[in-house]
């Protein structure tokens, strides 16, 4: 099976310092990674990475099979600028238009789909800032859904919504994965999360990332010892 991204040997930082070095990772389609470790461990910066937002500092990063979805964990969206559900969705499609032109019927049609399937569409036209937290997400991941991406990242998609929220945002993520193939990267601290939904893991920490099976990285034990042991190094 093809690769959709693929980093090799690569270091990623800020003004010539790198962040996280030696970073060897392929996904493909139909994988779903989670991505856990300790705050300042270099999750955030890995991400910049495979979107393009950091340049690597040495290796090589293969993005030529990949379209690339995200989501942020929150957006910001000025309340005294009122912007619809819609209306946010369809700038996923911004990227696709050049100039100023607006967006084709297809285009239209297409946002329409991606709000019935992340279940917004009786709010299609209801504020964006009113929405709860978890219907927020839902639309942010509409909006993503809207470049047809293959390749999906998600960084902490289910932080500060409730449960019945997680488990939707969870759900759709395991359908997206299983019935269309797209690779999903998710950065949770929702442990519980997901053992449920993964496969595989990658550990970040101290600057470097380790792969393996959910069942060994996330097990109760293992991360009793390494969240232990970076309280520890924290307080000395």
């Amino acid at each position: 099976m093809t690769d959709l991204l693929r980093i090799a040997n690569a270091s990623f930082g800020y003004a010539g310092r790198a962040v996280i070095s030696h970073v060897d990772l392929a996904v493909r389609a139909g994988e779903f990674l989670g991505i856990v470790g300790p705050n300042g461990g270099g999750k955030t910066t890995l991400f910049r990475g495979l979107l393009g937002l950091v340049p690597p500092l040495e290796g090589r990063v293969d993005r030529g099979g990949a379209r690339i979805g995200y989501v942020p964990q929150r957006e910001t969206l000025d309340p005294i600028f009122p912007l619809r559900v819609e209306d946010v969705v369809r700038m996923g499609a911004y990227g696709s238009l050049s100039g100023l032109r607006l967006l084709t019927s297809e285009q239209r049609r297409a946002a329409e789909h991606a709000m019935e399937r992340v279940g917004l569409s009786a709010h299609a036209r209801a504020g964006f800032a009113g929405l709860s937290g978890g219907q927020r997400q839902r639309a942010l991941l509409a909006r993503a859904l809207l470049g047809s991406p293959n390749v999906l990242l998600l960084d902490e998609p289910t932080s500060g919504v409730d449960r019945g929220a997680q488990r939707r945002i969870l759900d759709l993520l395991v359908e997206l994965n299983a019935r269309d193939g797209l690779a999903v990267l998710l950065v949770s601290h929702q442990i519980p999360l997901l053992r449920e939904a993964v496969r595989e893991v990658l550990w970040v920490a101290d600057g470097r990332i380790q792969r393996g099976s959910a069942t060994e990285l996330l097990a109760p034990e293992r991360l009793d010892r390494l969240y232990a042991a970076g309280a520890a190094a924290e307080d000395g």
